[in-house]
């Protein structure tokens, strides 16, 4: 071999060794930060979730600013408006359209597990085929497989008081965190932007930044659509079984509607809760319940956010179903906007590759 096949053996393992040593450099990176992203996961989580309350909350403090007499360039104080009528409405529904709760939290909250230990236990099927005329062969059915089931209910109960204490702590952080984005959320943005982009590229990554802005309004204005649409069925049902105070469970079920998988669950907890302690119809509550929530989770949802975000029903639903066995709760709720983000991003992507 000579020495010029030599040299150049010489340079195409030293330019071998780089790009090895660049692939694995750019592989080692990548998974330190999966690591951090993974490790800090519940924090990033939360901070997501602070960045959808400040969004949802954000029209209503532009409103105010356009039509105050006073601080129209500073955000603080309408901030502090819309936060203290939030509080106002949420002790008017507990207050003025619930009185009769003040004297007996504690018998409500009792009621709830012992309701759950009668479903485990079956006895609540003894009720259900009283009220609905079952025989006694179809009530002992019911009563032998909820019997069958009562680890599987009982696991299902902790998990959903787990899930609750969670979403108690996040409920005080979050909106703490959204104060912050609502402040001073734009400079933030721009500091990023001039952070991460280069200097040729920065009028394409504030594009891309405006265009996930618009998506995630378009995201948030779903939501809120959802939730109307479960505070007026919840109202309406209620009201047709003879509820009490169907104005103020229906706020609670289109409020909670916000919160992934527990949300609903809670609200359906609290209705039948009330119903139980009235006596009124609350099996057909309950069925009305699990009939809206179908519906919902694969009619209405998935259209009224694919209307929103140009993305196919059925894809939501996909994406949705993914998402859950991904990453729980929180893959079910972050799920669509994070696949509106890589849809917008990926239509981005040839105006940044070009700067």
């Amino acid at each position: 071999m000579t020495s010029t096949e030599n040299n150049e053996n010489g340079r195409f393992m030293k330019l071998l060794d780089r790009r090895t040593l660049s692939v694995l450099v750019t592989v080692i990176a990548v998974a330190i930060v999966l690591a951090i992203i993974y490790l800090a996961r519940a924090v990033i989580v939360i901070f997501a979730f602070s960045v959808l309350f400040a969004y949802l909350i954000n029209p209503h403090v532009k409103f105010l600013q356009r039509h105050s007499l006073l601080f129209k360039s500073l955000k603080g104080p309408h901030i502090f408006q819309v936060y203290l009528v939030f509080l106002i409405l949420l002790a008017s529904v507990f207050h003025a359209f619930a009185p009769e709760f003040h004297g007996r939290p504690g018998r409500l909250l009792r009621e709830i597990p012992m309701l759950t230990d009668k479903v485990a236990s079956g006895e609540i099927a003894d009720s259900l085929g009283k009220n609905l005329g079952w025989t006694d062969a179809e009530t002992l059915r019911l009563k032998v497989f909820l019997q069958g089931h009562r680890s599987n209910i009982e696991s299902a109960t902790q998990a959903v008081q787990r899930s609750a204490l969670e979403i108690a702590g996040a409920v005080l952080v979050i909106p703490i965190l959204a104060i912050f984005f609502l402040s001073d959320g734009e400079n933030l943005a721009n500091q990023i932007i001039l952070l991460v982009s280069p200097a040729d590229a920065i009028r394409d990554v504030r594009s891309l930044v405006a265009e996930l802005n618009v998506m995630l309004q378009r995201y948030i204005r779903a939501k809120v659509t959802l939730g109307m649409l479960s505070f007026v069925f919840s109202s309406l049902a209620m009201l047709m079984l003879g509820f009490p105070h169907p104005l103020a469970l229906g706020v609670i079920a289109g409020s909670l509607e916000f919160i992934p998988i527990a949300g609903w669950m809670m609200a359906a907890a609290t209705i039948v809760s009330v119903g139980v302690l009235a006596h009124s119809h609350w099996i057909w509550m309950l069925a009305l319940l699990s009939a809206w929530r179908v519906c919902m989770d694969y009619a209405i949802s998935p259209r009224v956010m694919g209307h929103e975000l140009e993305i196919h029903p059925l894809l939501a639903i996909f994406v949705v179903m993914v998402g859950g066995a991904v990453g729980g709760i929180v893959g079910v709720y972050l799920s669509i906007p994070l696949v509106a983000a890589l849809r917008v991003v990926w239509r981005q992507l040839p105006a940044l590759k070009n700067t």
